[in-house]
């Protein structure tokens, strides 16, 4: 998911709004609808990701939709982890691309993750959550 307005619009760390952004990278309309259709509650848990990856994956018959569900799951992902992993903090790339980055430095693409996932199931966003979640 590229969000260019986003890496345009600061000139420099200070001008980052960064409860802004984690707010607005949270939304994830279309995937909190599917999975409400589904009776899957997504509360920014752990437990949630190990929800949506029990969800049948109906929508990788519709291109349009495997796309932009794909982004919202990466997006929900990233919101989980920076919501409950210790100096986890989104970040945006100079392309527009937001990743997650960790304390240690390591860098997650988590819509490219999310991406994944909605094509083909794997890596299971619970198990990508807690690998990050041990580091």
């Amino acid at each position: 998911m590229n969000i260019p307005f986003l890496g345009n619009r600061r000139t420099g760390r200070e001008a980052v709004d960064p409860a802004g952004i984690a707010e607005l990278l949270a939304e994830c309309e279309l995937l909190r609808s599917q999975a409400g259709e589904a009776g899957v509650r997504l509360d920014d848990t752990a437990a949630s990701l190990e929800a949506l990856d029990q969800l049948p994956p109906r929508w990788r018959d519709d291109p349009e939709m495997l796309l932009r569900l794909g982004n919202d799951a990466g997006l929900y992902l990233g919101t989980v982890i920076v919501r409950t992993v210790p100096g986890a903090a989104w970040e945006i790339r100079p392309d527009g691309q937001p990743v997650v980055l960790l304390a240690s430095g390591r860098e997650v693409d988590v819509v490219a993750v999310g991406q994944e996932w909605a094509a083909n199931g794997v890596p299971e966003l619970s198990q990508l959550y807690a690998e990050v979640a041990e580091a």
